[in-house]
């Protein structure tokens, strides 16, 4: 039987409990392979891959197959101490679903839980992925080879909670639905020295700062104003004393981009501003760019038609076409790599993402898993 609304709001509140950070997600892992193996195991073949230890691959064998379907769902937490105050709080203490990532586990295993009692024409393979919000979860499993094989999926879907929407909508857009992310880290070394005597030193404040107010022209002046991109220097460290002429400074920051294309382009506007530093206040400016796998999420054109089309179309389903997000997210390197298309489920809440009060609509549960089990059906009997 598939799971019913009290069985996924029981699974989803477990999870909850047990957040757990990137790479160290044991206790989700087995609680996650607990409820597969529960499930009927005719049509499923389970992988647990060495090489990415917590991550779980899951085979669903196909009665026609044509192709193999890929479904993705991020399974750790973050970093931060619950405020919600629920009976159902996390266990642990500073680490928290604050991201939904029990809310997409739960959906993910839903759906698995119809498919292993109801044999899909397609291959089915879910992939229950690490190390979403830090590590490069998806990358890492891509580097390490996890797709070859019978485990390399034609075509890979994935959804993300979204507390503005209403429980149980769906969001959708063409084109890019998350933006790519670069870390951002800037050295400047020049020489300390007597506040009195600034005539013997050279302040890395005064390059710092130079360069901070430089950084801001590169978006409004560098990147075409129909587009959107984002230049955030969120950290700014130097000096020890008030007294004392600063000879080191370190500015960490993020740039965010729509695609691939915007983000190298700011970055390399980003290194012709610390060059031009480097020049005018005779210093050292080293930039260090670290995009990791926080690709921009560039949703396929075809399969994303059909996917609008259909979930515009489903009666069942409150569909609506959203803008794209500057939040970044794993699965974009993946979607560079196979297409696919990322959406939205609506959780409905006052709270934001990452916020330590985040209290998903637990009705976006049966709701999410319907729409997604339908397109999935839908999808396997469409022959382009």
């Amino acid at each position: 039987m598939a799971y019913s609304t009290d069985d996924l709001i029981h699974i989803r509140r477990h999870l909850h409990q047990i957040p757990e950070l990137a790479l160290h997600e044991t206790e989700t892992h087995a609680y996650l392979l607990k409820c597969v193996k529960d499930m009927d195991q005719r049509y499923l073949t389970i992988r647990e891959p060495e090489e990415l230890p917590t991550s779980m691959m899951v085979l669903v064998q196909g009665s026609q197959p044509q192709r193999t379907i890929g479904y993705r769902t991020d399974i750790d937490a973050l970093p931060v101490e619950e405020q919600t105050g629920l009976p159902y709080k996390s266990k642990h203490p500073g680490v928290m679903h604050a991201c939904g990532h029990d809310i997409h586990m739960t959906v993910a295993l839903g759906v698995l839980k119809y498919f292993s009692e109801h044999q899909p024409k397609d291959n089915l393979l879910f992939f229950f992925q690490p190390a979403e919000e830090s590590e490069n979860g998806g990358k890492r499993a891509y580097e390490l080879g996890l797709f070859k094989g019978q485990w390399c999926p034609d075509e890979f879907y994935g959804l993300h909670d979204n507390p503005e929407l209403p429980a149980g909508a769906i969001g959708c857009r063409m084109g890019t639905l998350f933006a790519g992310t670069t870390e951002v880290n800037i050295d400047l070394h020049g020489k300390g020295g007597h506040a009195a005597y600034p005539q013997d030193a050279n302040d890395m404040v005064v390059a710092a700062a130079a360069l901070i107010m430089q950084v801001q022209t590169i978006i409004s002046r560098s990147i075409d104003p129909i587009q959107s991109g984002v230049i955030t220097l969120g950290k700014f460290r130097a000096g020890t004393i008030r007294n004392v002429i600063a000879g080191d400074a370190r500015i960490e920051g993020t740039i965010r981009g729509l695609t691939q294309k915007m983000i190298k382009q700011i970055d390399g506007r980003l290194q012709d501003v610390c060059d031009g530093i480097a020049r005018s206040y005779n210093c050292q400016v080293k930039l260090g760019l670290n995009q990791g796998g926080y690709w921009p999420v560039e949703n396929n054109p075809q399969l994303t038609k059909r996917f609008i089309d259909f979930m515009s179309h489903d009666k069942d389903v409150n569909f609506i076409e959203t803008e794209p997000a500057m939040t970044g997210e794993d699965f974009g390197f993946l979607l560079a790599k196979f297409p696919g298309t990322m959406f939205w489920l609506g959780v409905e809440d006052d709270s934001q993402l990452h916020s330590a009060t985040l209290t998903p609509d637990e009705r976006a549960l049966p709701r999410g898993v319907n729409a997604i089990t339908s397109f999935l059906e839908y999808r396997m009997n469409d022959n382009n």
